[in-house]
């Protein structure tokens, strides 16, 4: 039987959406290459976005897949065709990340997402902006935690002793990455002048954001500043909301599923009106990652802590064209 062909603009609009993924310091750090013959579009990590200081494994390009994985198979279900998803296909080739192919027609039944996650992927973005002291619902968290387990991956909420015990360990995070001189020089190089610019990866330093003013929320200071005292500050939230995403091992497959997981959750939170930043800085530093490790019997791996709540928008990051992420031909 003759596998349906995916026409040029459902392509284009499929890979627009795995680009819209957020990735540590918007490396944006794949590429695609389908295969028309099975309808499959091959995911590889783009090593030369990679960061050799405050990501020497490899652990957050992955994660980063991930949730460029998780996009596409969201669009996929959007245009009517089922993604079967293969994570490290080709043990002889470890740059290929995933493997996506689209079988088709999808039926009704099949789809397991919200219907309003595809939308949600060109309204979702890091909003390093103070949010209010709204609570988060418990039936919304109740639903953040739900997205998770089906990707690999569990999310939980501490409650305010625990938060408060993991933003000292982003703190301390957050501080050594600022005395750290290559990390520093690395984490500038990621920075752009303005929103308007000609980069389109990297971060325009219109979209960093304050520092709390309380120094309860460690917001990462990408320009890595000495003094943080200089940096412009604001009243960050009182109560904050920090989900903690972990997985039971902490393999390459595992990284691929925590990213695909942060990415559902994202979606997730983002249709509930949910604004969400990303506290990186201890995953970073092998001993404080273990840190975070839930309390009392410090079981599982810890791949991201999520600030949530509602807020501004503030502003977007660049994303990379669909043609300039695929090989010659993919997309015309």
């Amino acid at each position: 039987m003759r596998i349906a062909s995916l026409d040029a603009a459902t392509l284009e609009a499929c890979l627009s959406a795995a680009v819209a993924a957020p990735s540590f310091f918007n490396t944006q750090p794949w590429r695609y290459r389908l295969d028309p013959d099975t309808v499959t579009l091959e995911v590889r990590a783009a090593p030369e976005r990679s960061l050799r200081h405050a990501d020497p494994v490899g652990r957050a390009v992955h994660v980063s897949v991930g949730a460029s994985v998780f996009n596409l198979r969201v669009a996929a279900l959007h245009f009517g065709w089922a993604p079967l998803v293969r994570l490290l296909p080709s043990p002889e080739d470890p740059g290929l990340l995933a493997r996506v192919r689209m079988t088709a027609p999808v039926h009704r039944n099949a789809v397991k997402f919200r219907a309003d996650l595809y939308p949600a992927i060109w309204r979702r973005h890091s909003s390093r902006m103070p949010f209010s002291g709204r609570p988060v619902p418990p039936q919304v968290r109740a639903e953040l935690a739900e997205a998770a387990p089906g990707e690999g991956a569990l999310v939980a909420f501490p409650e305010p002793a625990e938060t408060a015990r993991l933003l000292r360990v982003v703190a301390e995070a957050e501080h050594r990455n600022r005395a750290d001189t290559d990390r520093g020089m690395e984490s500038r190089r990621w920075l752009h002048p303005d929103e308007g610019g000609v980069a389109d990866i990297g971060l325009p330093r219109t979209v960093l954001g304050p520092q709390d003013a309380r120094e309860q929320i460690p917001m990462r200071d990408f320009t890595a500043q000495r003094h943080p005292e200089l940096l412009p500050a604001q009243d960050f939230e009182t109560t904050p909301v920090i989900a903690l995403l972990t997985t039971a091992h902490d393999r390459r497959t595992d990284w691929l599923r925590a990213g695909q997981a942060l990415e559902h959750v994202l979606l997730v939170a983002t249709a509930h009106g949910l604004r969400a930043s990303l506290l990186h800085q201890p995953m970073e530093w092998p001993d404080l990652r273990r840190e975070l490790n839930p309390v009392p019997d410090h079981t599982g791996h810890v791949q991201m802590l999520i600030r949530l709540g509602y807020g501004p928008e503030g502003p977007t990051t660049p994303r990379r064209a669909p043609y300039e992420v695929t090989d010659p031909g993919t997309v015309r």
